[in-house]
């Protein structure tokens, strides 16, 4: 997922899609745990989507 099209969305779709990947990374985990995890370079991925959400996520954040 390319970083603008992160920056386009709203919050409640950023928490969304943060929702969302963090179900796929938890069954990413459980499919390399198995043995069964067919693309291996879908982790670091979905770790570095979950990472930049984040970080939008805060900046859009009202400052308190």
């Amino acid at each position: 997922m390319k970083i603008d099209d992160i920056r386009r969305m709203t919050p409640d779709e950023l928490a969304a899609n943060l929702l969302q990947l963090k179900k796929e990374q938890f069954n990413l985990r459980f499919q390399a745990a198995t043995s069964q995890l067919e693309k291996t370079h879908r982790v670091n991925e979905v770790r570095k989507d979950i990472a930049r959400i984040k970080t939008v996520l805060r900046a859009k954040a009202p400052a308190a």
